[in-house]
């Protein structure tokens, strides 16, 4: 018998168990892409119907961000305490509740309540997915999983963006919500059956039953069992959810939740207002629709590229190329005035490509930076925070519009997040390209 069975996830050929919770996870990421693009695929139709400005539009697009900010900083302890099994469940009853809800909202207020509430289910749901990802992929194949991961955000934009467009045909945006609510709660059995609690966790958590779970787990990976649990180390029975704040963690904790917030924001300006700047040269929002779905295909074409060149070249240096990539991008996408709609299709694309790049290597970092027993709490307060930046992206957009700045000057000042970034991570002095951390 192995003595210990994280080694084995580590060290064996991935089984089909631990390639469907990837997989799984890679799909609950993408409904993460659709619901918190949905409201940009209704926004148009929103403003139409109930007369609001940019400036209240802008608001209504950052309720379910604020949602999901809240919900990561909230909800990833609790991933770390109870499971991450459980915390994704949970999160996608709350999420399938407020998409449905949405549906009947007649205002703005009730509207932005129902979207706070699917985000608090979202960013719960994504510090648990980060973490699930990282620990049922073994070494060899743990970063190439995470950037799969990362990419089924934009694929879920992608199809739900060109499922939406043919439901906006139809004329009501609220469709739109109705197919989300349906399309979130078709993962709850997928989650129940496939998706077993990580060995990891409960090697660090040692529940109730751990051997015995664990035992479960190994078996359904075809792996051998172990007869007994590792041994508690004087170090491990130190561990505590707030150790992402110990001298060995804060500057890591600082450094990459600041990039990721800086980055969030250029990052959402382009999938948040770019419905809302086509329809305003024109354009009919299903055209609108489409624009958004070529900066997901750049995206998750970006964040493929960039798992395989992680296998060649640093972490750390390839995140800041992307970031770098991203600045110059978002503010040349703001040359689109008056532009065909090939035109801005092509921009949207190659914005989508560098932007999500980014986001793959940063997501990476946070998921290897984090020992396992603060994996999802490090991730959860990384996205919390950072996911202010999305919930401040459309509301600045908005106000520099409202103000009277064109578009070429708001891309700019929007790009200038991804440059923060880059910055930031040049500052952060990594330990998680060293195959101890990748381990943890």
């Amino acid at each position: 018998m192995a003595s210990d069975p994280r080694t084995l996830i580590d060290e064996r050929p991935m089984s089909g168990l631990q390639i469907a919770a990837v997989a799984i996870a890679v799909g609950l990421n993408a409904l993460d892409g659709f619901d918190v693009l949905s409201i940009s695929f209704a926004s148009p139709g929103i403003a139409a119907e109930w007369g609001i400005d940019r400036a209240a539009l802008g608001v209504v697009l950052s309720m379910e961000l604020i949602g999901m900010a809240a919900g990561s900083l909230l909800l990833g302890g609790v991933a770390d305490s109870i499971g991450r099994r459980r915390t994704i469940l949970g999160c996608l009853v709350v999420m399938v509740f407020g998409m449905v809800m949405a549906t009947q909202a007649h205002g703005v207020v009730d509207l932005s309540v129902w979207r706070v509430t699917t985000g608090l289910g979202i960013g719960g749901m994504l510090a648990a997915t980060n973490a699930i990802t990282a620990e049922f992929a073994n070494l060899r194949r743990r970063n190439l999983a995470l950037a799969i991961m990362v990419i089924g955000y934009p694929i879920g934009a992608v199809i739900g963006g060109s499922i939406s467009a043919l439901l906006l045909k139809g004329g009501d945006w609220r469709t739109v919500f109705a197919f989300g609510a349906i399309a979130t709660a078709a993962f709850i059995p997928l989650v129940w059956f496939f998706v077993p609690e990580p060995v990891q966790f409960l090697v660090a958590r040692r529940p109730k039953g751990a051997l015995e779970a664990i035992n479960r787990t190994l078996a359904r990976m075809g792996h051998e069992v172990v007869d007994s649990l590792p041994e508690v180390t004087a170090a491990e029975s130190r561990q505590s959810i707030a150790d992402i704040f110990s001298p060995a963690l804060l500057a890591t904790t600082i450094l990459a939740t600041f990039a990721y917030f800086a980055h969030i924001v250029s990052f959402y300006f382009i999938l948040k207002w770019s419905p809302k700047i086509v329809v305003d040269m024109g354009f009919a929002p299903s055209s609108a629709a489409g624009v958004l779905v070529w900066a997901n295909i750049g995206g998750a074409v970006g964040g493929a590229i960039f798992g395989l060149l992680a296998h060649r070249f640093g972490l750390k240096p390839l995140t800041i190329a992307a970031l770098l990539a991203s600045t110059v991008m978002v503010s040349v996408f703001g040359s689109a005035g008056h532009s065909t709609l090939a035109h801005l299709s092509t921009l949207a694309c190659a914005a989508g490509l560098f932007t999500n790049g980014a986001v793959v290597g940063i997501y990476t970092i946070l998921a290897r930076a984090f020992p396992t027993h603060v994996r999802a709490t490090g991730t959860g307060f990384a996205i919390g925070i950072g996911r202010g930046g999305s919930a401040l992206s459309p509301m600045l957009a908005g106000v520099l519009f409202q103000s009277g700045f064109g578009l070429q000057g708001v891309a700019i000042a929007m790009a200038m997040g991804s440059l923060l970034a880059a910055g930031a991570l040049l500052m952060l002095r990594l330990r998680v390209d060293a195959p101890v951390m990748a381990g943890n």
